[in-house]
């Protein structure tokens, strides 16, 4: 093994601190773009695409680490090269962000191919400057890997504020600029004079167009989901989100649209002076139906959107309303501030309390009952950056939700979910299937006599028109109510689904009555069983015998496969993931010739890299979706989770050669412990998720840091640890390592969502751990010999 250097200078001569700081920039413009294209591959195609995203920078990464061998045999001085690719990179920002945005139609698998190619080409440049830095410095590697992961950490961190102040598009240049500086960083290390001054001209003609863009949206999205974004009146961006308030076509009324996509309509009439007639009408539906079984009621209203629910409260009586809306674009600034007064201040009435929160952790935490609690089509239609980790899933609906609502409820108090009604049904019979769950927990086994379902639309049945409402009672319905129920749906010309006693023959009534429920799930034609805290995988019902007749469907239209589409994609992102791992172990000794040795020994250790990769990121992801509900919300628990796991990971990495010191048995120590840490972390995050409901935020990110910073800080030395063995075994091999773990992190994250919807995130976050398990063992049987040589 190379002893440490004890020199305070780099390679040419440069300070170590410049090194650092220009890594740092590297790191932090990547993990912020990729981030970013999270949330704009939402907006611009669907949520599903934002975990494609993902993928895009982890794979561009990881042929950056091929290209490396390619820019390393350039002529000319190591840091002039950096500068070059740095400069290029800042200009491949723009170019691949204006073809990004200049997409009008949905995209077909060639067109799919061509984003993925541009969007991987900045990963791919800023991935070759990683991997030859890295190499170039080994003899510090732990401490270049620190910064590496601290840069990557302060990404992470700014990115909500950047996407709050200045949106997407514009956060995508500003990491343009931050590239031009680090270009400017290694030509003033390389005394190219030439080199510097016009990396300084680019940084700053980027940033008058950062500044210019502001001010005219000049490169902006003008097409989504294969339309164009007209009449839109406001448009505002935070971290989760694209809010625009447009005018609904050809109604003229305003509507709130959620990432060009999910919409909802601003309650416009004025209740003071709305007659009992109108009333009557408005409360004519099904999300009106509980109001119409429980006037006056206090009623807790989940994703309140633009108000119809509370309004329909109000109609009916209510004098304690409370709205839970996560957006805070949509319950401050449009519904209590600029827009106010197109409901008629609705959000500032003394009846209505509104939370800015996310509705299951505010349910957790409310010492509170209901008579009503009411969720209408709330959904992750609008995937967050989180939800780019794991497709759509929702906390709202599993059925240890479902037991948190039950247990909120007065005794004669309703749960009203409203989803969409399809013939055969899904959603709204997977809400029978959690209600089923939750009653048994509370001890109400007879659940047939606590549903009535009301369908809205049923002659739009077999596209998006129908919606089924859901009515769910704490303690089983009397025959009163039962009776008011029919007498409500009937009034209000609403197909009558089921209720307590009927003999209608549908899903719903078979799923409610039978004695076998297990052989009913197994031979519905969709997947409805019931779902949990542990697999919140709600909206995807492909049964698993259907999930290769699924991938090969042709009707791309359906309702299904608009729902489940991220199936075939999980799908693809896993084999193309697979493909990536193999080209880049096997495309280096191809570009290099003969320059790589062929000692298998060596090529058997590259899959220590693989483990490594891979296993960080399952275990991330799995903790991600752990810590959602302490938190409140997916961007909270990636910001948290991300910053103190790449913090303390680079923390680890500092102090890796002081802890292993060159003992592979210490190595072999510290992965062991980390295969003992991941299941206990996965037990106490659901402990911490348990007590700390009524925490202070404060207190809930620093219970998060605390139990997150041993195992990142274990985590951050078994890299850096082998690089410095693959640099003693064969330097030319350091840059292959680098990109074996980039490259197979993709495969990690493809895994990560596999396994989560089959097995769950628990059980992920396992097998994340037992991969450094593998590790240990791989590392054992190739690398010691090499460091005993050393």
């Amino acid at each position: 093994m190379t002893r440490i250097s004890t020199s305070t200078a780099a390679p040419n001569g440069a300070n170590w601190p410049t090194i650092y700081t220009g890594i740092a920039l590297t790191t932090l413009a990547t993990l912020l773009l990729e981030l970013t294209l999270t949330r704009i591959y939402s907006v611009i195609f669907y949520y599903h695409f934002a975990f494609l995203a993902i993928s895009v920078a982890l794979f561009g990464l990881g042929a950056g680490g091929v290209f490396s061998y390619v820019v390393s045999g350039w002529p000319g001085k190591l840091y002039a090269k950096l500068g070059r690719l740095a400069a290029i990179n800042s200009i491949v920002v723009i170019c691949s962000l204006a073809f990004l945005l200049s997409r009008k139609g949905s995209p077909d698998n060639l067109e799919l191919l061509v984003i993925y190619f541009f969007s991987a080409l900045p990963f791919l440049l800023a991935g070759a400057i990683v991997s030859l830095l890295i190499s170039e410095t080994i003899e510090k590697v732990e401490r270049v890997y620190f910064f590496d992961l601290l840069g990557a950490a302060a990404g992470c961190l700014m990115l909500i504020w950047m996407l709050d102040t200045f949106g997407g598009p514009n956060t995508v240049i500003a990491v343009a600029v931050l590239f031009a500086a680090t270009s400017a960083i290694w030509y003033n290390m390389a005394r190219e004079f030439r080199g510097r001054v016009a990396a300084v001209g680019l940084a700053l003609a980027l940033t008058a167009l950062f500044i210019f863009n502001i001010r005219s949206e000049w490169i902006d999205i003008r097409y989504a989901k294969g339309q164009v974004l007209a009449n839109e009146q406001f448009v505002k961006w935070n971290s989760f989100s694209r809010i625009a308030v447009s005018k609904e076509g050809g109604t003229n009324l305003p509507n709130i649209v959620i990432d060009a996509d999910a919409a909802t309509g601003i309650f416009t009439q004025d209740l003071n002076t709305m007659t009992e007639d109108a009333k009557k009408r408005l409360l004519s539906s099904g999300p009106g139906l509980p109001y119409r079984l429980k006037p006056g009621a206090k009623a807790l209203v989940i994703g309140p959107g633009g108000g119809w629910d509370v309004a329909r409260g109000l109609a009916s009586g209510s004098k304690d309303i409370t709205g839970v809306e996560i957006n805070p674009i949509i319950a401050t600034t449009i519904m209590r501030e600029k827009f106010s007064h197109l409901s008629h201040e609705l959000y500032l009435r003394p009846e209505i309390r509104i939370a800015v929160e996310d509705g299951r952790s505010f349910v957790r935490r409310s010492p509170e009952k209901y008579q009503v609690i009411q969720a209408t089509l709330v959904d992750t239609w609008a995937s967050t950056a989180a939800g780019a980790f794991s497709l759509s899933e929702n906390n709202l609906y599993t059925a240890d939700a479902f037991a948190d609502y039950m247990s909120h409820l007065s005794d004669d108090g309703i749960l009203a979910f409203t989803r969409w009604g399809f013939d055969p049904p899904r959603e709204s019979l997977r809400l029978l299937s959690l209600t089923i769950d939750a009653l048994n927990r509370l001890g109400e086994f007879d659940v047939a006599k606590h549903v009535v379902v009301a369908r809205e639309g049923s002659n739009q049945i077999k596209g998006w028109g129908a919606t089924d409402t859901v009515i769910l009672s704490r303690k089983p319905m009397t025959p009163d109510f039962v009776q008011r129920a029919v007498a409500a749906m009937n009034e209000s010309n609403m197909e009558i689904v089921y209720y307590p006693g009927t003999e209608r023959r549908n899903p719903f009534q078979e799923l409610l009555t039978t004695g076998d429920r297990e052989k009913f799930y197994a031979n519905y034609h969709y997947n409805v069983t019931p779902v949990n805290d542990n697999r919140p995988f709600f909206f995807y019902t492909v049964q698993p015998r259907d999930v290769w007749s699924f991938f090969q469907s042709k009707d791309t239209e359906n309702a299904d496969y608009k729902i489940n589409r991220a199936v075939p994609m999980l799908f693809g992102v896993l084999f193309v993931s697979v493909i990536a791992t193999i080209v880049t172990l096997l495309l280096p000794p191809l570009v290099l010739g003969q320059k790589l040795p062929s000692d298998r020994k060596l090529r058997v250790f590259l899959l220590y890299f693989v483990c490594l990769g891979a296993g960080y990121i399952m275990i991330q992801v799995s903790l991600i979706q752990k810590f959602v509900l302490l938190l409140g919300h997916p961007t909270y628990a990636l910001t948290v989770i991300i910053f103190s796991m790449l913090l303390s990971s680079g923390l680890g990495s500092f102090y890796s050669k002081r802890i292993v010191r060159e003992n592979p048995e210490r190595l072999r120590i510290v992965l062991l412990m980390i295969v003992i840490l991941v299941p206990v972390l996965g037990f106490f995050a659901g402990l911490v998720s348990d007590v700390g409901p009524d925490w202070p935020m404060a207190l809930k990110m620093a219970a998060t840091v605390a139990v997150i910073t041993p195992l990142g800080f274990l985590m951050g030395i078994p890299f850096p640890t082998g690089l410095a063995t693959l640099e003693g075994w064969e330097k030319t091999a350091v840059r292959w390592g680098w990109s074996m773990n980039a490259a197979s992190s993709v495969l990690g994250s493809a895994l990560a969502i596999f396994f989560a919807i089959y097995l769950g995130l628990y059980q992920t976050l396992v097998l994340g751990g037992l991969l450094y398990l593998v590790a240990a063992w791989i590392y054992r049987k190739t690398a010691e010999k090499a460091m005993s040589r050393a």
